[in-house]
C-alpha cells in the first residue's frame, strides 16, 4: 500500500512537472499600464491595403507577389529601416524576401519575421496579413528605439503550400544564407497569425483535449509557442509581453510532433540550428476562417492586434539587451 503511495505521488509530481514545462507558468508578473504606440486604425490600413481581391497573394500569381513586397518595401523605408530585397528563382520564376534591418551592425542579431503569401485564392486577412501589419508597425516602432544590437525584421514569401516544409520557402532561403555566412542569431520570432480573437465561450480548440484543462476555452488570448529546449526563451518573451500588454499571453514548449507547434517560418530556423519561436493567435484552433474565403478583414480585432505588436516591441528590447 505504501509503495502505491509512492507511485501514485511520483506520477502526480511528474504530471505536474510535465504541466509546468509545457505552460511555462509565470508568478508576480502584471501589466504596467502605459500610453499605447501602436494605433489599430493603422494595422487596418496595412491588413486592408494587402488583401484586395483582385490581387490573389498565392504563388501561381508571382506579379501580384512582387505588389506586396513593394508595398512592405516602401513601408519599410519609410520607418527608415535599410531594406533590401532577397531575390530567389523557383520553377523558374522569381521570388523575393522583403528584408528592413535596425540599430547597428554587430555580431549577433535578432529576426522578426511574418510571410506575405496567402493559401491558394484566398484573402488570407489572418493568415498571414495580420503578421505582416504587425511586422511593418513594429519598423516604426523599431525606428524610435535605441537599439544595442541588430534587430533584422524580414518579410517572407512561399510559406504556403506547395512550397510549405520545402527549402522553397522564403523563411528557408533565408535561415539558410544566415547559416551559410556564420550569422549569430540570439532569436528569431515569427508573426503567424495575430489578429483573431474571440470572447465567446467554447471558441478556442487545442490539438489534443487535455490541453483544455491547462489553457483558457475562450480566445481572447495570444499564445507563445516553441519547441523543447527553448523554455528560457518564452520565459523572456512572455514575460515582456504581459509587462506591456493587458492582453492574457499563454505560452506551449512542446515536441513538434504535436501539430502546429512547427506550422510556420519558425521551423526553417530550427532546421538550422537557430532558437526560435511562435506569436499567434492560435490559427485554426481559434479561427474557423483559416484557409476560406471568410478570413477578411473585417473580422480582425486590430485593437487587441495592436497590444501584441507592442508586446512584441517589448520582447525585442527585452532581449536584445
Amino acid at each position: 500500500m505504501q509503495r502505491l503511495g509512492v507511485v501514485l505521488l511520483t506520477l502526480i509530481l511528474l504530471i505536474a512537472g510535465l504541466a509546468i514545462y509545457l505552460t511555462q507558468p509565470l508568478f508576480g508578473v502584471a501589466y504596467q499600464a502605459r500610453a499605447h504606440t501602436v494605433a489599430p486604425a493603422k494595422l487596418s490600413a496595412h491588413v486592408r491595403a494587402l488583401v484586395r481581391g483582385d490581387q490573389p497573394r498565392d504563388a501561381g500569381h508571382p506579379q501580384n507577389l512582387d505588389v506586396v513586397a513593394a508595398y512592405i518595401h516602401r513601408e519599410f523605408a519609410l520607418a527608415n529601416g535599410a531594406t533590401t530585397d532577397q531575390t530567389f528563382q523557383v520553377d523558374s520564376k522569381t521570388y523575393r524576401n522583403v528584408i528592413s534591418n535596425f540599430g547597428p551592425e554587430t555580431p549577433e542579431r535578432i529576426v522578426i519575421g511574418a510571410h506575405y503569401d496567402t493559401h491558394g485564392v484566398l484573402p488570407g486577412a489572418d493568415d498571414n496579413a495580420s503578421g505582416i501589419a504587425g511586422l511593418i508597425e513594429l519598423a516604426h516602432l523599431l525606428s524610435k528605439t535605441k537599439l544595442p544590437m541588430r534587430v533584422e525584421l524580414v518579410a517572407y514569401t512561399l510559406e504556403e503550400p506547395p512550397y510549405f516544409r520545402t527549402e522553397h520557402m522564403g523563411s528557408h532561403v533565408h535561415a539558410a544564407q544566415l547559416k551559410q555566412q556564420g550569422a549569430k542569431i540570439r532569436a528569431m520570432i515569427s508573426l503567424e497569425m495575430i489578429g483573431y480573437f474571440s470572447d465567446a465561450d467554447a471558441s478556442q480548440d487545442y490539438p489534443n483535449p487535455l490541453m483544455k484543462l491547462l489553457y483558457p476555452a475562450r480566445g481572447n488570448f495570444i499564445t507563445v509557442v516553441s519547441r523543447l529546449g527553448e523554455a528560457s526563451l518564452v520565459r523572456q518573451v512572455k514575460q515582456a509581453m504581459q509587462v506591456t500588454t493587458p492582453l492574457p499571453v499563454y505560452s506551449i514548449s512542446a515536441p513538434r510532433l504535436i501539430p502546429g507547434i512547427d506550422f510556420s517560418d519558425h521551423q526553417s530556423y530550427w532546421n538550422m540550428g537557430y532558437p526560435a519561436l511562435m506569436v499567434t493567435d492560435t490559427a485554426f484552433n481559434r479561427n474557423r476562417n483559416y484557409h476560406t474565403a471568410e478570413d477578411t478583414p473585417e473580422r480582425l480585432d486590430y485593437v487587441r492586434m495592436a497590444q501584441v505588436v507592442e508586446g512584441v516591441h517589448a520582447a525585442v528590447i527585452e532581449l536584445a539587451k
